[in-house]
C-alpha cells in the first residue's frame, strides 16, 4: 500500500497510508490526512489512485502544492518524490521500499576518526586560500572560471546572488546554494557544515546526494580534511583520498568509497563560519580493479566551489543578523507591550479597588446607596478586563470570517440599542438613519457587531460634555461594490498628525479610559473582510469613521487567505 512519511513539519515522523481511491489532505477535520500546518490551506490536495499511478492533485490551495521544489496543479509521483505543502514535506514511498527515515542532519553524518598531525601530501593536488573565494565573485571574468565553461560558471555564480537576495529562509538558502554547487561541480555528495559560534565545532546544516537511491546511506565524511581547512584557512582538492596513508585507521576511506574531495572554507565578511564538502563515490571493487580511474574534479571546480561557499557564508551572516535584528525589534514589542498593559491593568485594578473599598463601606454601615454606587464602579472595571481581553485576543489571532447573510440594519440596531443608556448617561443623542429596506450583507456577524461595539462607543466618549453632543450612525450599498456602515460625532476630532497613530495598538486618546485596541482590532476585522476602515476628522468640527465592506468577498473559502486589497479611498 502506498503511503506518505512526513520528513519535516509540526507532524514529522507520522505516516499515512494512501488505501482510498481518492485521499484528501488538509488542515480541516475532514480531510483525510489532516496535517498540524497553519500554512495549509483546509482543503488543500488530494491523492488519486489511477491506471498509470498515483497522482497529486492541488485542489485551489492558496500557498500551492510542490512536488521535487516544483508548483504543480498536478503531478504522476514516483517513488521518492518530495510533496511540500505549507511547511510541511512527505516522501512518497511505495511497499517495496525501505520507508524513509526522518533522521536530523546530525544523525545522518559521522565523521571519519582523525589521523596524525600533519600534511597530507600524496592526496592533496590543488590549493586555494579563503580570500580567493571573495575575489573570484568580484571578478569573475579575470580568474579561472573564465576559461572552459565560462558561459556556464557565470550563470551560476548569477543564479547565487539572485538567490541570496530573494530567498530569507536559511535551510531553503543552504539547499538552493548546494543544487548550484551540483549543477557545476561534477560530486556524488556534498555537504555544508556550519559553526554556530567562533571557534566552535562545525555541524550539518544542509546535505545533498546525485543519485536519489543514496539518501537512504549515512553520510561520512573526513574530520582530518575539515580540520585542515579550518585550520590552515584553505581550499584544498584530494585527487585520490583511497591512496593517502593517513585515512589508513578506523573507518577507512576505502570503506567509505570516496575518490575525490573538495572542501573549501566558508569566509564571511568577519569570520570562517564553516566549510563546503563534497567528493566523489566508487565502489571498494572498482577503487581495487581500477585504481587509474579518471578524475572528475579540476582546479576549475575547486575555484568555483571557494566562490559559491563565500556568497553562502555572506547569505549566513545577512540571515543571522536579520535574525539578531528580529528578536531584538521581538523583546522590544514585547517590553512595549508589557508596559502599556501594566499601566492599562493598573489603572482598572485602582478602579476595582476603589469600588471594593465604596462597597465594604457600605456594608458596614448598611447603606445600600453605597453599596449600590461600590457596585457599579466594581461592574465597570470589570467589563474593562473583558473588553481588554477580548481585544488581546482579536489582535493577535489571526481569524478567518464566518461568513453569513446578514441584515445590516438588524446589527446597527442591535448595537445602538445596547450602547443607548451610554449615551444618555453622557448626556448625547445617539441617531440611527437607515434605509427602510433591509441592507442584507455578507459577512461576519460577531466581528462586525465588535467593531461597530468599539467605534459607537468611542463616538460617544468623544462627544461628552459637547454642546448639542450627537452620534448619527448610517449604511448604505454604493455603486462601488461595498457596504459603507458610517458613525459621525461632533467631538473634538483627531488632529492629522495623530490620524495614524490612533490605529497602532495601545495608543489612546482617552487616557486611562481607553486600552489602546479598540480601533486597532476594528481594523483588523474589517481587513480581514477585504474591506478597511477609514477615517475623516476635523479638529473641533467632528470624526466619521466609515466601515467598508465588500459585497463579495475576497476571502478564499477553502484556504483562509483574505486577498489583498488596495485601501478604499474615503467616500465623499
Amino acid at each position: 500500500m502506498a503511503r506518505l512519511v512526513v520528513i519535516k513539519g509540526n507532524d514529522e515522523g507520522r505516516q499515512f497510508s494512501l488505501r482510498d481511491a481518492v485521499t484528501s489532505i488538509g488542515r480541516d477535520s475532514t480531510s483525510s490526512i489532516r496535517l498540524n500546518d497553519t500554512e495549509v490551506s483546509r482543503r488543500h490536495a488530494e491523492f488519486r489512485r489511477e491506471s498509470d499511478g498515483m497522482r497529486v492533485v492541488d485542489v485551489g490551495s492558496a500557498n500551492g502544492t510542490f512536488v521535487n521544489q516544483k508548483r504543480v496543479e498536478e503531478a504522476l509521483l514516483q517513488p521518492g518524490d518530495r510533496i511540500a505543502v505549507g511547511q510541511s514535506i512527505m516522501v512518497y514511498a511505495l511497499p517495496s521500499q525501505p520507508s524513509p527515515e526522518p533522521l536530523g542532519l546530525a544523525q545522518q553524518i559521522s565523521m571519519i576518526a582523525k589521523g596524525g598531525e600533519g600534511e597530507f601530501p600524496s592526496a592533496i593536488v590543488g590549493r586555494v586560500s579563503e580570500a580567493e573565494g571573495s575575489r573570484i565573485f568580484s571578478r569573475p571574468d579575470r580568474s579561472i572560471l573564465s576559461q572552459g565553461n565560462a558561459a556556464a560558471n557565470l550563470s551560476i555564480l548569477y543564479e547565487a546572488t539572485q538567490a541570496i537576495s530573494h530567498i530569507l529562509d536559511l535551510d531553503e538558502l543552504l539547499e538552493r546554494m548546494m543544487e548550484l554547487v551540483f549543477r557545476a561541480v561534477p560530486a556524488d555528495r556534498g555537504c555544508i557544515l556550519l559553526r554556530h559560534e567562533e571557534g566552535g565545532d562545525p555541524v550539518p546544516q544542509a546535505i545533498h546526494w546525485r543519485r536519489p537511491e543514496d539518501r537512504r546511506e549515512k553520510f561520512s565524511m573526513s574530520r582530518t580534511i575539515v580540520d585542515h581547512v579550518l585550520l590552515q584557512r584553505e581550499g584544498v582538492l584530494l585527487a585520490d583520498a583511497a591512496a593517502d596513508a593517513r585515512f589508513s585507521g578506523g573507518e577507512s576511506i576505502m570503506q567509505q568509497g570516496i575518490r575525490e574531495v573538495i572542501c573549501v572554507p566558508m569566509r564571511g565578511r568577519h569570520e570562517t563560519l564553516g566549510v563546503l564538502y563534497l567528493d566523489t563515490r566508487f565502489t571498494p571493487k572498482e577503487l581495487l580493479a581500477q585504481p587509474t580511474i579518471t578524475t572528475k574534479f579540476h582546479a576549475e571546480h575547486l575555484n568555483l566551489a571557494i566562490a559559491l561557499a563565500h556568497q553562502a557564508a555572506l547569505a549566513v551572516e545577512e540571515t543571522r543578523y536579520y535574525q539578531a535584528m528580529v528578536q531584538a525589534e521581538r523583546l522590544a514589542a514585547i517590553g512595549q507591550t508589557i508596559a502599556a498593559l501594566s499601566h492599562h491593568i493598573k489603572n482598572i485594578l485602582q478602579g476595582l479597588r476603589s469600588g471594593g473599598e465604596i462597597l465594604k463601606m457600605g456594608l458596614d454601615e448598611k447603606n445600600d446607596k453605597l453599596v449600590q454606587q461600590g457596585w457599579r464602579v466594581a461592574e465597570k472595571n470589570q467589563a474593562k478586563i473583558y473588553d481588554l481581553v477580548l481585544d488581546m485576543l482579536s489582535y493577535s489571532k489571526d481569524r478567518v470570517p464566518a461568513l453569513e447573510m446578514t441584515d445590516v440594519n438588524r446589527l446597527v440596531h442591535d448595537v445602538c440599542d445596547l450602547l443607548e443608556p451610554r449615551a444618555k448617561e453622557t448626556g448625547s443623542e445617539l441617531i440611527v438613519d437607515l434605509p427602510e429596506s433591509p441592507l442584507r450583507v455578507s459577512l461576519d456577524p460577531e466581528g462586525i457587531n465588535r467593531a461597530l461595539l468599539n467605534i459607537v462607543g468611542n463616538a460617544i466618549d468623544a462627544v461628552e460634555g459637547r454642546p448639542e453632543a450627537r452620534v448619527v450612525v448610517s449604511a448604505r450599498i454604493g455603486d462601488d461594490g461595498y457596504c459603507r456602515i458610517a458613525i459621525e460625532d461632533n467631538g473634538v476630532g483627531i488632529r492629522p498628525e495623530k490620524s495614524k497613530e490612533i490605529f497602532k495598538p495601545f495608543v489612546s486618546t482617552k487616557g486611562s479610559r481607553g486600552t489602546g485596541l479598540g480601533l486597532p482590532v476594528s481594523q483588523k476585522i474589517l481587513r480581514e473582510h477585504g474591506g478597511d476602515l477609514l477615517l475623516q476628522s476635523q479638529v473641533d468640527i467632528g470624526s466619521r469613521f466609515t466601515l467598508a465592506i465588500p459585497l463579495k468577498s475576497p476571502i478564499a473559502p477553502e484556504s483562509g487567505i483574505t486577498a489583498e486589497m488596495p485601501l478604499l479611498p474615503p467616500d465623499d
